[in-house]
């Protein structure tokens, strides 16, 4: 792929909290041994954005460049990283199309024109998903396998590598009820497909009537409305009273799904939250108005108020790689293997319009902001090449 690397490219950025984005310069970082130069083409925006942007999870340096999840294009390979050389981490050539799973560094992040990332964060996006599809995949599919494997200890075919069919799973917990609060939400929506592929036929799904019908068609066995005033008592009802083993909150918030599912959980439940937990809502809006505030130690949520016996565990997605299979395997092989295969469909997505890359993020941000988005990834053009 011959093409004129810039030595600065445009980026958006936040200057301080609960602020708007604003434009900025950033140096093009040429790939070292076992990176990957990319130009960026579609990213997505999520709520991990909005904890930074207006509540200051994760302490933010300011300015403060967001982006986790995005499709693009090889611009340049850095070197073969001799520790990777295992691994088919590095079989990507320029021009390739791929889809990644980024963090860290302000280098790695997706809001920019052109990233700099290790090639473990990367996979080749196949013919049959389009860029913007490919751009809802990768963040909240590789925290759904994280979720089931490590937190909710569901093993997956194959020694929990991912690689094989829902006939591989022989393990004597498939028919159990694993539920999922939030089941719309893009980490939901994988991991009923997930766990339909690889065996587990006892999919419970909370989520809003009106996705109901498209839940069912990722593999959730049986749906029930948030909104009820007797959603808890239902879902009970349908466990037959017993406590289901596998929960996922979906969704993290002490007051919309934790409390209700302190009524459910039991002694024997594994429960799986995303962090951070909501504490407090935002007000909605541009950032201003009443603060939002977020607790990352599970423990301090809520305590003393679920039955005893059951264990509370906070997702933290970012520490995937600690799984050095999934660290070399699970963006780069397995998660296009499932989409090129059809086994994976890509969340459904609203694509935010725009003249300009800030106009374009900033209409995602207030989407967010204000939200107004629910069973949809919230994408957007990032490369106006």
């Amino acid at each position: 792929m011959a093409t004129t690397i810039p030595t600065t490219h445009k980026a958006v950025a936040v200057p301080g909290l609960r602020q708007n984005y604003t434009l900025i310069d950033r140096p093009t970082k040429r790939p070292a041994p076992g990176e990957a130069l990319v130009r960026v083409d579609w990213a997505a925006s999520s709520p991990a954005d909005v904890h930074v942007i207006d509540g200051g999870v994760a302490d933010p340096q300011f300015p403060f460049v967001t982006g986790t999840c995005f499709a693009g294009t090889v611009v340049q390979m850095g070197a073969r990283d001799p520790a990777a050389a295992p691994h088919r981490t590095q079989d990507l050539r320029a021009g390739d199309p791929v889809l990644g799973f980024t963090f860290g560094p302000p280098d790695r992040k997706t809001h920019q024109a052109y990233l700099t990332t290790p090639t473990y964060n990367l996979g080749r996006r196949p013919p049959n998903v389009s860029p913007e599809q490919a751009s809802t995949v990768p963040a909240n599919l590789v925290t759904a396998f994280h979720t089931l494997t490590r937190d909710l200890g569901l093993p997956l075919a194959d020694g929990q590598t991912g690689t094989g069919t829902a006939t591989d799973n022989k393990d004597k917990d498939k028919d159990k009820p694993v539920l999922l609060w939030g089941a719309a939400s893009g980490v939901g929506q994988y991991a009923a497909q997930v766990l339909r592929h690889y065996g587990y036929a006892n999919v419970v799904a909370v989520a809003s009537a009106r996705h109901h019908a498209y839940l069912a068609g990722l593999g959730a066995t049986a749906c029930f409305d948030y909104r009820d005033p007797d959603v808890v008592e239902r879902v009970r009802a349908h466990l037959g009273g017993a406590a289901p083993p596998y929960v996922i909150d979906c969704i993290g918030s002490r007051e919309g799904t934790l409390r209700p599912l302190t009524k459910i959980a039991g002694a024997g439940s594994r429960v799986a939250v995303m962090l951070p937990v909501i504490t407090r809502e935002a007000a909605t809006g541009d950032g201003g108005g009443e603060v939002p505030e977020y607790e990352m130690d599970i423990g301090k949520v809520l305590a003393g108020e679920w039955a005893e016996g059951v264990e509370v565990r906070g997702v933290r997605t970012y520490f995937y790689q600690e799984n050095e299979f999934f660290k070399y395997h699970l963006m780069p092989e397995i998660v296009p293997d499932l989409l090129a295969k059809g086994v994976i469909q890509p969340n459904r997505y609203k694509v935010v319009e725009g003249p300009t890359m800030l106009e374009r993020a900033q209409g995602a941000l207030d989407i967010l902001r204000g939200k107004a988005q629910s069973g949809e990834k919230i994408i957007w053009r990032v490369s106006d090449e």
